[in-house]
């Protein structure tokens, strides 16, 4: 507990360089139950998440720099369920790999100084 990536306030972001392009299926989320909290609570486990995915400075041209992103989809954490949640994300709608991956949490469940997340994994081929 504590070991975590914290960012201040209920609200940021995280953009993940993958070592390769990947097609993605599914985005896991960690964090402490409140069985190990040392409060008792994790109201600083975030709640409302986005995911995106860009293509980030592959063009080459003129463009390299534009970040171009794409939803791939809209998730709430629920505490309440087992600490470690994988989402499915829709990437059917645009079936290509991808080397970015940009974690946006809208909201935590309550901390109003910071945000914890734990781990990240990142499922695809």
């Amino acid at each position: 507990p504590g070991n975590c990536w914290a960012f201040k306030g209920h609200q940021g972001q995280v953009v993940i360089k993958l070592p390769a392009r990947v097609y993605l299926t599914a985005i896991t989320l960690q964090h402490i139950s409140k069985d190990v909290s040392p409060s008792g609570t994790i109201i600083s486990a975030p709640k409302d998440i986005a995911v995106f995915v860009s293509l980030l400075g592959t063009s080459g041209g003129v463009d390299a720099d534009r970040e171009e992103e794409t939803l791939l989809g809209v998730f709430i954490y629920n505490v309440e369920k087992n600490p470690t949640e994988t989402f499915p994300l829709k990437n059917m709608l645009l079936p290509r790999a991808f080397s970015h991956v940009k974690l946006l949490v809208k909201s935590n469940w309550g901390n109003p100084w910071y945000t914890c997340i734990y781990r990240v994994k990142v499922h695809g081929k």
